[in-house]
């Protein structure tokens, strides 16, 4: 900067210089050439140029662009390696959840098994009731009791079967009893006889039913 500086001083003494004789050659008559004061000037603007960057240093330069793409190639590597990891993870998460959902289902399903025994018993006591007496508080209250019970097993996932009528299916009916009747189409279950369900997509007992041959 110190250098600069000293060489625009310079720049401009001699300038001075050159315009003090250049009135005393005026003043004696003498003629000067305006050429001479620009060749002068544009010496000492040369020197105030800026240096041209050796080629090897330049950014563009062969070695810089050779390691910008090996960083870019390492760069994509790196991504393709963490998508790989975030599939893997996201599939053993996904395995861990349905291995989980699984555990819980058989747990749930071998309690709500145990229930349904409960579940014939307040419907043989329902059908026990003489029709004069469904209306009394006592005979109500054990039907209200009875339809609380069944919507809270339905909301959870557990449903009757409600066999009757429908197709002899071996997956989800226990034949008991085979008749010959007319009136039924071959293979129709004629009469459930105990109540199967289903807890969401699985048996949770199958139905013992009458079977039309």
């Amino acid at each position: 900067m110190a250098t600069k500086k000293a060489k625009q001083v310079n720049a401009e003494e001699t300038v001075e210089e050159v315009k003090v004789e250049t009135e005393a050659a005026v003043n004696e008559g003498t003629e000067v050439k305006i050429d001479e004061v620009e060749q002068i000037d544009e010496v000492n603007a040369e020197d105030e140029r800026p240096k041209p960057v050796p080629k090897g240093s330049r950014r563009g330069s062969k070695a810089l662009m050779m390691e910008l793409e090996r960083t870019k190639e390492l760069a994509a590597d790196n991504e393709e390696k963490y998508k790989r990891l975030l599939a893997e993870f996201e599939n053993a998460r996904v395995r861990n959840e349905k291995e989980s959902k699984k555990l819980y289902d058989f747990g749930a399903k071998d309690a709500l098994e145990k229930l349904l025994p409960v579940v014939d018993n307040f419907e043989r006591a329902l059908a026990s009731i003489p029709e004069e007496d469904r209306e009394r508080g006592f005979e109500q209250g054990v039907d209200m009791i009875y339809k609380q019970l069944m919507a809270s097993l339905e909301g959870i996932g557990v449903v009757p079967m409600n066999a009757e009528g429908k197709n002899f299916d071996p997956e989800l009916h226990n034949a008991v009893i085979h008749v010959e009747d007319e009136s039924f189409g071959e293979n129709i279950v004629v009469e459930e006889m105990q109540k199967g369900y289903m807890y969401k997509d699985q048996v949770l007992r199958h139905s013992m039913v009458k079977v039309a041959n």
